[in-house]
This record gives structure tokens, C-alpha cells and sequence, in this order.
């Protein structure tokens, strides 16, 4: 019986510092985040402590919420891609409600590519469609077995085209 009390007297000895310490005070800065102008929200905007790897994102309907520790002031960046960066400096004592807009950035201009085959016709407009050319340089870069090129091997390498059946030299075209 007295090992046991002097058991528990040692454990809560050993746990009063934990005790005796002040809990940290922790505030939340939520709010909106939306484009100027149309007051769209905006979805998954980053909001995070510069120089920490402390953050979060906007959900769906743009709203963001950060808790952090007690401190005098605290800066808050905003990042979106295709809008300008801000940050805000705001005293943290309390919760805080702290919406932002983001300004749209600069536009680009539209961009067009177009091209043209030159000198070949377009397989579309050809009666033979589903012709394919091997060249003969394709044919001599394929390795030689017992110093004969095979035909029927470069064929197989084509796209859709498969062996024949065992003991056979048939190929098999999809299509």
C-alpha cells in the first residue's frame, strides 16, 4: 500500500510542470476570398505565413480559415494563379474575420496556331487511306539475324500488326 501511494505521489510530482504552464492562446483568421469586381468566389487561393510553411487553401465556396498562436500582428499572403499577389497586416489578439479581393492580372493576348503540310496530301483526302509506306531505310535499321533483313519482322514492329500463329509466317492486321 505504501509503494502505491508514494507511486501515484511521484506521477503527479513528475506531471506538475505540465500542469503548471499556461495554455497557449490560439486565434482563427477566416473570411472570403473573391475576385474585384465580379465578387466571384475564388477556389483554392493560398493563404499562407511568408518565410513559414505554415497555410491553408479557400474551399469551394472560397472561404479559409487559419488557426495559429497568440501574436502581435501577423502578415498573410495570397497567392492565385492569373491574379496579383496581396498581403495584409493585421493585429492577432482576437479572432478575426478578414476578407479579400484579388485583382485579376494581366491578360495575354489570344494566341493561334495554325499549320500547313507542305508537300504531302493529307491521308483524309486519299482513296488509299489505310496504306501505310515502310521505307527501305526503316528496313535496313532493324538488326539482321544470321545476316538476312526480315520483312515480315519490320511489319510486325507497325502499329496493329501482330504475329501469326505458331509454326506459321501469317501476320494478323487489325483492322
Amino acid at each position: 500500500m505504501k509503494h502505491t501511494l508514494l507511486s501515484l505521489f511521484l506521477f503527479f510530482l513528475s506531471e506538475l510542470p505540465a500542469w503548471a504552464q499556461k495554455p497557449a492562446n490560439r486565434f482563427t483568421v477566416s473570411g472570403y476570398v473573391r475576385e474585384k469586381g465580379s465578387q466571384e468566389a475564388l477556389i483554392g487561393v493560398n493563404i499562407y505565413l511568408p518565410g513559414t510553411s505554415t497555410g491553408t487553401v479557400t474551399n469551394t465556396y472560397g472561404f479559409y480559415s487559419l488557426t495559429l498562436p497568440e501574436q502581435d500582428s501577423v502578415t498573410l499572403a495570397f497567392s492565385f494563379v492569373g491574379y496579383e499577389s496581396a498581403q495584409q497586416t493585421v493585429a492577432f489578439r482576437r479572432n478575426l474575420d478578414l476578407n479579400i479581393q484579388l485583382t485579376p492580372g494581366r491578360l495575354l493576348s489570344e494566341v493561334t496556331v495554325t499549320g500547313n503540310r507542305t508537300g504531302e496530301e493529307k491521308v483524309s483526302e486519299s482513296a488509299r487511306m489505310s496504306t501505310i509506306d515502310v521505307p527501305i531505310n526503316q528496313i535496313k535499321k532493324i538488326p539482321a539475324f544470321l545476316g538476312e533483313k526480315d520483312v515480315l519482322k519490320v511489319l510486325q514492329l507497325m502499329p496493329g500488326v501482330q504475329k501469326g500463329s505458331e509454326g506459321s509466317t501469317g501476320i494478323y492486321v487489325r483492322g
